[in-house]
């Protein structure tokens, strides 16, 4: 039996990443934003709203980093949550993280988070439905202990957090259950 539970933002998983960008003032501005999704296979979009300080700065600087929030990081990707830009001007330091400047594009890496997707603003869209920043995968760094061979990400040792839009609740990614491309290949043969 199934029940009808009406109009409901219901996609899970969503990841939690923090989006960060420079002022024209060379400040950091960061923001959490769970509705982010690759695009492309070598783009991002981010489903922001253009009132948000850290979405000006992208505007401004063409560049942006997401970086993938994880469980030791959750108080201040939460915090990155919480907080506005456009009304605490020392919130990046407020948090207590630390960042680099990227090597590929005008936008910091915060080194707390373990993976970093570096990217250039590629588009802004906006319509009527929907507001998104999409940028151009230009680099991907990661700490090392989380690469695996052949330089692939291994989401098990990211410990990255989800979002839970049900209970508005912070879940982490968990154990690999099976292959892709391949736990389905026996109804092939049908």
């Amino acid at each position: 039996m199934r029940k009808n539970l009406g109009v409901q933002p219901a996609l899970f998983p969503m990841p939690v990443v923090i989006v960060a960008a420079y002022g024209a003032d060379g400040s950091i501005c960061a923001m959490n934003a769970a509705w982010a999704q690759i695009c492309d296979s070598d783009k991002i979009a981010l489903f922001i709203d253009a009132d948000h300080k850290t979405t000006k700065n992208i505007m401004e600087t063409k560049a942006f980093t997401v970086n993938i929030a994880d469980v030791p990081n959750m108080e201040t990707a939460d915090f990155f949550g919480i907080a506005t830009g456009n009304k605490m001007p020392d919130k990046f330091e407020r948090s207590g993280c630390h960042a680099q400047k990227s090597e590929f594009v005008d936008a910091p890496i915060i080194t707390e988070y373990p993976v970093t997707i570096e990217c250039e603003l590629a588009e802004e869209i906006n319509t009527p439905n929907m507001h998104a920043i999409v940028g151009r995968i230009v680099n991907v760094s990661a700490v090392e202990n989380v690469v695996g061979d052949k330089d692939k990400i291994l989401p098990e040792k990211v410990n990255a957090l989800i979002f839970d839009q049900y209970r508005s609740g912070y879940f982490a990614v968990g154990e690999k259950v099976g292959q892709a491309w391949n736990a389905g290949a026996g109804l092939m043969k049908k």
